[in-house]
């Protein structure tokens, strides 16, 4: 657990992330994260969450017309 402070940056109010935690998150300068709220608190992660709503709709898309599209593909 890290313990992080907010600090002035311009007009707003930022989190600076400690190395390790870049690390792990894969992140460099300039990225950027997404903050989602969950039943458990917060989360800070590098990945998309509308995203991966689009991949599940999609991958629902292609379970239910696997057999029209195995014909297509002949």
């Amino acid at each position: 657990m890290h313990q992080l402070k907010l600090t002035q940056i311009g007009n707003s109010v930022g989190v600076i992330l400690p190395k390790e935690a870049l690390a792990r998150l894969k992140l460099q300068k300039g990225e950027t994260v997404f903050l989602t709220e969950s039943p458990e608190g917060f989360i800070l992660t590098p990945y998309d969450p509308a995203l991966e709503e689009e991949i599940t709709a999609g991958r629902d898309f292609m379970r239910e017309y696997r057999g029209t599209f195995h014909e297509l593909a002949k």
